[in-house]
């Protein structure tokens, strides 16, 4: 069973990504159309076409590759600059490149298209048409995050015993000794001696009701040695018990709720009262308030991942060819993110709703990263396109203060090299990536 919920967990990244693919593409397909540009094709995939049908002037497909996609759009390449004058041909590598480029876009033509490129377009439309595919990407994130924030929930401390200690050992003397179990003479946990029991729900502590259980925690904490009247829910049904919080060494607490550390990293620790219990944790639906800053702060993490992207990347190859530990917070491949899936999917100890609640934080996740990642200002993403149609727009907007003679449309083509370079880069990136996610893969469970 745990081998077939590796597989849904695997298939469902997979099945998100290909939707994910397909949306974007359709966020560059839209308004292309909308701005009466022809769209030759459609795809999701690359490679052989596996399956294709044409409606209108549009072919729509799927190919044997489905590492990506793309839209097919006529003009993309503006003709050569012409000045009236024979120019000597070039036959540099780089050259002959950008003349290809606009060879293949002039053959494309039909008639009627004259006024149908996408290059003729107004600055303001082509980056409409390049950026609808990460604003899809986001979109989608938004929605996905949406559904795991107020559908799901997110993961908060309930006031719900998950457990009841049977006695209390020292926090120093745990890590002195590394005691996992109770010896003889440790001293019985209060929760224990007061007949608590997993499951039990606190309703109530020294007579004042407990909302939360950081506000519980706050009260054992500063009742040691106090006997304490203490009210639960066990089976629908109240039940009284009187406790006494021990004072024992313990971890100090922060305004956050987290342990205090010192410089060294060490845990602060401090003498509190401690009853010996811990709690269960439970997703809880949160409102539509919480999804855009959640959002921002995802962006937010993964902008800084792509802006160190080469520390990133000697990171994992230190991790993939030698003894350097994975970065859980560094990139992954798609097969990286597929394992975790499989991860979150086959584990007992996690409930079926958190499961589906980790998968789609996950998706959302993945989603906003290409969001991110293809708004560099690189071709072949769609940032450099951006790039391209905005320093166009500047070279327009200057020629025409300093009244200047139009340059024209910006040509794209002769950053083919360049272009180049960079798929080249992106697919040694991929390969690494892949690598290091099967021999030493990032998991989120230790």
């Amino acid at each position: 069973m745990t081998v077939v919920l590796f597989i849904l967990g695997v298939l469902f990244v997979v099945v998100g990504i290909v939707i994910s693919i397909a949306l974007h593409e359709v966020g560059h397909l839209v308004p292309a159309k909308l701005f009466k540009v022809r769209v030759m094709q459609y795809m999701i995939g690359f490679g052989p076409t596996m399956w294709s049908r044409k409606r209108g002037e549009t072919e729509y497909g799927i190919k044997a590759i489905p590492a990506g996609g793309y839209v097919s759009m006529v003009g993309m390449y503006p003709p050569a600059e012409q000045d009236g004058d024979v120019r000597p041909s070039s036959t540099g590598m780089f050259q002959s490149l950008a003349d290809d480029a606009r060879k293949l876009s002039a053959e494309q033509l039909q008639p009627g298209d004259q006024n149908r490129m996408f290059y003729k377009l107004p600055v303001y439309k082509r980056i409409i048409i390049m950026l609808g595919g990460p604003f899809m990407n986001l979109l989608i994130g938004v929605l996905l995050f949406g559904v795991a924030i107020m559908g799901f929930g997110t993961p908060q401390v309930s006031t719900t015993l998950s457990e009841v200690y049977k006695c209390v050992v020292p926090a120093s003397q745990q890590q002195q000794t590394g005691q996992q179990d109770c010896l003889p003479n440790d001293p019985q946990a209060p929760a224990s001696a007061a007949g608590l029991k997993p499951g039990d729900t606190i309703v109530s502590f020294d007579g004042r009701p407990v909302e939360n259980w950081q506000q519980m925690t706050e009260r054992i904490r500063q009742s040691a040695g106090e006997e304490t009247r203490i009210t639960v829910m066990r089976n629908g049904e109240r039940v009284r018990s009187e406790i006494t919080p021990l004072l024992t060494e313990r971890p100090a607490i922060g305004a956050d709720g987290s342990a205090k550390v010192d410089e060294d990293g060490d845990p602060v620790m401090k003498k509190v009262g401690f009853v010996g219990m811990g709690a269960q944790v439970e997703l809880v639906p949160q409102p539509a308030t919480q999804v855009l800053p959640t959002v921002g702060e995802n962006v937010g993490r993964i902008a800084g991942v792509v802006v160190n992207l080469p520390e990133h990347l000697y990171e994992v190859g230190q991790a993939a060819f030698g003894d350097e530990p994975r970065n859980p917070n560094g990139p992954m491949s798609v097969v990286g993110v597929g394992r975790v899936a499989g991860e979150v999917a086959s584990m007992d100890e996690i409930a079926t709703e958190s499961k589906f609640a980790m998968l789609f934080r996950l998706m959302a996740g993945l989603n906003l990263a290409l969001c991110v990642f293809n708004l560099i200002p690189l071709l072949p993403l769609d940032g450099g396109h951006v790039a391209g149609a905005l320093w166009e727009g500047l070279r327009r907007r200057v020629a025409k203060l300093f009244g200047r003679k139009d340059p024209g449309p910006f040509d794209i083509a002769k950053l083919l090299p360049l272009t180049y370079v960079v798929a080249v880069l992106m697919l040694g990136m991929g390969a690494l990536l892949v690598y290091a996610d099967i021999v030493k893969p990032v998991s989120l469970f230790g």
